[in-house]
C-alpha cells in the first residue's frame, strides 16, 4: 500500500512525467454508474484512480451513489436516507440506457476492499461524511488510498475537521474564475500538502493556468476534469474522441499542467497517453 501511494505522489504533475487517468463513477460506458463492476473493470483497465459518490442510508452506512435519490440509476424511488442498508441493498442499479441490472448498490465499505492495493479512490459528495468514512477506510486498511476532497476554503477545513488533517490525503477544488482563486490555493499550499489541485474553469484565461509551477515545485501535482465542456473552457473528452482534436483538449489540458486528468473516456485516454 505505502508502496503504491509513494508511486503515485511520485507521478504526474510535471511535463514529461506520468499523467494520471481518473476513471469517472469507473467504467460506466461498460458497467452500470457507480456499481462495483464498473470500479474493478476500470482497474483492470488500467486507470490509477476511480472517482465514486458517497452518500448514506438511514441507519448510517455510506453508499455510493452519486444522485440526492435514487430514482435515474435504479429502481428505488427517493433518497438513500429513506432506507437502511438492508432495505437499499433489495434495489438494482440501471446501465447507461436505462435497463434494470443484477447490480445492487454497493456500499463504500465493499468499493474499498475490492480495490484495496490496487488504484486510488477519489472520493466525491464526501465533505458531509469524513468521520465515517475514515472509520471505513481504516477498517479496510485503505486510507492512504482514499483521496478526500471539497470546495471549501482552508479555514473552513480546518475549524470542521482539523482533527483529521494529518491523516488523510487532501485535495481542494479551486474555482479559477471566481475572485481570489490565487489566494486559496497559496492558503492550502502554506499551511498543509495536498495530494493534488482540482482545477475547474469555464474560462481558460487564468493566469495560473500558464503559471503554475508555483504549486508543481511543491510537489502537488494538478487535477483537472475533461469530462464536459464546462469543467475546463471546452478542452473535454469529446473534442478528443469524437472530433480527433486531441491537440485541443488532452494535449492542451497536459501542457497546461495537468497531472491527473479526470474523464470519461478512461479506454482512449489511457491509450492516447501511452502512445
Amino acid at each position: 500500500m505505502k508502496l503504491l501511494f509513494a508511486f503515485l505522489l511520485f507521478a504526474g504533475g510535471a511535463m514529461g512525467q506520468k499523467v494520471l487517468v481518473t476513471a469517472h463513477r469507473g467504467d460506466w460506458r461498460d458497467e452500470p454508474e457507480n456499481s462495483l463492476r464498473a470500479f474493478i473493470a476500470a482497474a483492470n483497465m488500467g486507470v490509477d484512480i476511480v472517482e465514486l459518490d458517497l452518500n448514506r442510508t438511514r441507519d448510517g452506512e455510506i453508499v455510493i451513489l452519486h444522485d440526492e435519490t435514487l430514482d435515474r440509476t435504479s429502481n428505488g424511488k427517493g433518497r438513500p436516507s429513506d432506507y437502511t442498508l438492508a432495505e437499499l441493498k433489495k434495489f438494482r442499479l440501471k446501465d447507461g440506457l436505462g435497463v434494470l441490472t443484477n447490480n445492487p448498490i454497493p456500499t463504500l465499505r465493499e468499493v474499498m476492499t475490492a480495490l484495496r492495493g490496487r488504484v486510488m479512490v477519489n472520493l466525491d459528495k464526501s465533505y458531509e461524511y469524513y468521520v465515517e468514512a475514515f472509520e471505513i477506510l481504516k477498517e479496510t486498511h485503505t486510507l492512504s488510498q482514499a483521496i478526500f476532497k471539497s470546495a471549501v476554503d482552508y479555514g473552513d477545513l480546518k475549524a470542521r475537521y482539523g482533527a483529521l488533517l494529518d491523516s488523510i490525503v487532501y485535495m481542494p477544488v479551486i474555482y479559477l474564475d471566481k475572485p481570489l482563486a490565487r489566494e486559496k490555493i497559496n492558503a492550502f499550499l502554506n499551511n498543509m500538502k495536498p495530494f493534488a489541485l482540482e482545477l475547474i474553469f469555464q474560462q481558460d484565461t487564468s493566469v495560473i493556468l500558464s503559471d503554475n509551477r508555483f504549486i508543481r515545485d511543491r510537489g502537488v501535482k494538478i487535477w483537472i476534469n475533461a469530462l464536459w465542456p464546462w469543467l475546463n473552457a471546452g478542452h473535454d473528452d469529446n473534442k478528443a474522441v469524437e472530433e480527433g482534436n486531441t491537440k485541443g483538449s488532452w494535449d492542451w489540458l497536459i501542457s497546461h499542467g495537468a497531472g491527473i486528468i479526470q474523464t470519461d473516456r478512461p479506454r482512449e485516454l489511457i491509450k492516447y497517453i501511452r502512445g
